[in-house]
């Protein structure tokens, strides 16, 4: 024979066999492998290099899809987070599941809905979660199946749920000691990660290394997963793991106007990047263009593991994509957050093939193959297939249910408060205005966001006000109105802001404590006491926190104590409570306990590797200047002012140290750093009390003058 003849058998002898290893790993199951779900949160497919993208380095990233199944065209179901978590953990859609915003809408689970981790636990999984965002928390629904679920996160004093998060590492600290207890066993974690979500503020190396401060958010999540995959190597359980890397949603950057996510169904906030690593890298460096969806994760696991397939799954599993025996799909999306939050038409969207279809009062149709970038509407073009998507969309729909539905014992709290119902769906008269035609607002309440953010609040509410007379239904500007009145000192004016907010979304419990802080703040303890405890079912962190200083106001110290202790008891080894704890033993003249809870705090933060909260250094230097060690106290209060500028407290207690330890110059820098810091009412409040406090009289006067000319609607100055 001779060597042509023998070196097409030798060929033909390895395309046979690389044939059938390839049907094998399409076929092959993982019973017990373990299983690592990966969200990072807010990621667009096209900012990653396995994608195309050459503007930022993913070396993590990319070498997991290198050992795994990239899909090119997958896409999420509604551009926020909670609902697309919602449908990625359930297999279901928007519409089956029923939560349809990150607020007021809760997961319940019967015993119908086939939730992933409850699955896998049933099963004999160890299941675990570390999520980085407050609106992933466990109270959410989120946390039902899960023997573990990190999201020790405080709301504290943020206005807006969106603002409660945590960076990754710290996020992946929090994990590593669970992973090495269930390393041994089969178990899932779902890790979650917020970067890059807004605010892009990347950490270094990144915020130098990139222009784009999104590009670096993308390079320091990727710099998280990669810890995270290291970590896995060295505990051996890299290879025979199933590893799911993907997002909840994109972004907007701009591209249709839009330059965050949530009101627009446009391609950049649907699709996402997905990745599947198989045990030992079966079907490495594969790339499907089949279009999947978040709901098909549950089946691809399940299918995975060799697991039983629920009946009201309508998902497909990913490898079946693959092998091409999915039938072709139409892919549901719906973006409520326009009629909730922002007084205009919801939308929704289908994709199926090439096409896109998003309807809404003035309906689009879009070729994503010949026009990804969805600029030419070839709706009246394409008639048929426009006839056969509404149909098909007809079909997927359901109605909004309200939101914040309430039980009856908290709906007559809420009627004695004075709010009537949970919020309503319906505009005043009238059809709701297309989105697209009012992203133009956008970009107005954008500049009221960026006045805000360096502190120009009465410039904010130059924009804000016009905004809210001509649409009373845009809570999002109600809640930037509330936010600037709080900021400039007058609560009275932001409750009723607020108050517009829970008329139009329904009282929801970071809403409620809002309120109540402001109306502790203008000196009503009773009405801040009952909106604090509307809050207590879902955050009974916060709301106990706040009940605590009620009580600490109204100078019942045995009450603050104990709603303290209740906080602490809510969440075992948060710090924040500790921290309210240890200031209220201090006030009790209990130095010894406060003594020993400020350490309890710091070996918390010691085992977490965690930066302290704010009020930690404060309350320690308060402790050390009642212990009469004056230079430790005097540090710890500028570590606090160092990390947290706006705690006026610390201020105001450093200056008084300051004078009575023989040091008035710095004491008045100090007083005078603080309004410098914080240009507001507020501050200047503070340091007229402090001023008074020191018994210079005059020159508490003379700034008092100054405040009241520069800011004359300010309540917290009016009563000085």
């Amino acid at each position: 024979m001779s060597r042509r003849p023998l070196r097409l058998a030798a060929l033909l002898v390895l395309v046979l066999v690389a044939g059938c290893r390839r049907g094998g790993d399409l076929d092959a199951t993982f019973p017990g492998a373990p299983v690592i779900l990966i969200s990072i949160d807010t990621l667009r497919s096209d900012r990653l290099p396995a994608y195309g993208y050459g503007g930022v380095a993913t070396p993590a990233i990319d070498a997991l899809a290198a050992d795994g199944v990239l899909y090119e065209r997958a896409y999420t179901h509604v551009p926020l987070t909670l609902p697309a978590h919602a449908s990625l953990l359930t297999g279901l859609l928007p519409t089956e599941h029923g939560v349809r915003d990150n607020q007021g809408y809760d997961l319940e689970l019967g015993d119908d809905v086939p939730y992933l981790p409850r699955l896998l636990h049933d099963a004999g999984y160890a299941t675990g979660a570390a999520v980085s965002a407050f609106v992933l928390r466990a109270a959410t629904g989120l946390g039902a199946g899960f023997d573990f679920y990190e999201d020790s996160l405080e709301q504290g004093d943020a206005e807006s749920i969106g603002e409660v998060q945590r960076p990754g590492q710290v996020t992946l600290d929090r994990t590593l000691d669970w992973l090495e207890s269930v390393r041994d066993r089969p178990f899932f974690l779902l890790f979650h990660l917020y970067e890059p979500h807004t605010p892009y503020h990347p950490p270094e190396p990144f915020a130098s290394r990139y222009d784009d401060p999104y590009d670096g958010e993308i390079a320091a999540a990727d710099a998280v997963v990669g810890r995270l995959l290291d970590h896995l190597r060295r505990l051996g359980l890299y290879r025979r793991s199933i590893i799911v890397l993907l997002s909840d949603h994109g972004e907007g950057l701009g591209d249709h106007g839009e330059r965050e996510h949530g009101i627009l169904l446009y391609r950049e906030a649907l699709q996402v990047p997905l990745i599947l690593k198989l045990p030992e890298a079966r079907l490495a460096g594969r790339r499907s263009a089949h279009p999947a969806q978040l709901i098909d994760v549950v089946p691809t696991v399940l299918d995975l593991l060799g697991q039983p397939r629920p009946d009201r799954l309508a998902g497909s599993s990913l490898r079946a994509l693959l092998a091409g025996e999915a039938p072709e799909r139409a892919l549901y999306a719906e973006t409520y957050y326009p009629r909730l939050h922002m007084g205009w038409s919801e939308l929704t969207s289908l994709i199926e093939g090439r096409l896109h279809y998003i309807a809404g009062p003035d309906p689009e149709l879009y070729d994503l193959v010949a026009d990804p970038a969805e600029r030419r509407n070839v709706l009246a073009e394409e008639r048929r297939a426009l006839s056969r998507m509404r149909a098909t969309l007809a079909g997927l729909q359901r109605e909004l249910a309200a939101p914040s539905a309430v039980d009856a014992e908290t709906a007559a709290r809420l009627a004695a408060l004075g709010y009537a119902g949970g919020g309503s769906l319906t505009p005043a008269s009238g059809p709701l205005p297309d989105p697209k035609a009012e992203v133009h607002t956008l970009e107005r309440l954008g500049k009221a966001h960026r006045h805000m953010g360096r502190g120009a609040y009465a410039e904010a509410l130059q924009i804000l006000r016009p905004l809210v007379e001509q649409n009373p239904r845009m809570a999002d500007a109600w809640m930037a109105v509330g936010v600037c009145f709080k900021r400039l000192g007058r609560p009275r004016p932001a409750i009723e802001a607020y108050r517009q907010v829970a008329a139009i979304r329904g009282m929801r419990p970071n809403l409620a404590l809002i309120i109540a802080e402001l109306y502790r703040q203008s000196g009503d303890l009773e009405q801040a006491r009952s909106h604090a405890e509307l809050a207590l079912a879902e955050n009974p962190v916060d709301a106990h926190l706040q009940l605590s200083e009620v009580a600490r106001e109204a100078g019942d110290l045995g009450a603050a104590e104990r709603h303290a202790r209740q906080a602490l008891a809510a969440r075992d080894g948060a710090v924040a409570p500790l921290v309210q704890l240890a200031r209220i033993q201090i006030l009790r003249g209990d130095l010894e306990a406060a003594r020993q809870t400020v350490d309890r705090a710091l070996a918390e933060l010691r085992r977490d590797g965690a930066e302290p909260p704010p009020g930690l250094d404060f309350v320690r230097g308060d402790l050390l200047a009642r212990e009469g060690r004056a230079d430790e106290a005097v540090a710890a209060f500028r570590a606090e002012i160092e990390r947290f500028p706006k705690n006026l407290d610390a201020h105001a207690r450093l200056a008084f140290l300051l004078a009575v330890e023989g040091r008035p110059d710095e004491a008045l820098q100090t007083l005078r750093a603080m309004v410098e810091h914080n240009d507001q009412p507020p501050a200047y409040a503070a340091a007229v009390k402090t001023l008074r406090g020191l018994g210079d009289e005059r020159q508490a006067q003379a700034l008092l003058d100054y405040a009241r000319q520069r800011f004359p609607d300010a309540e917290v100055l009016a009563g000085l």
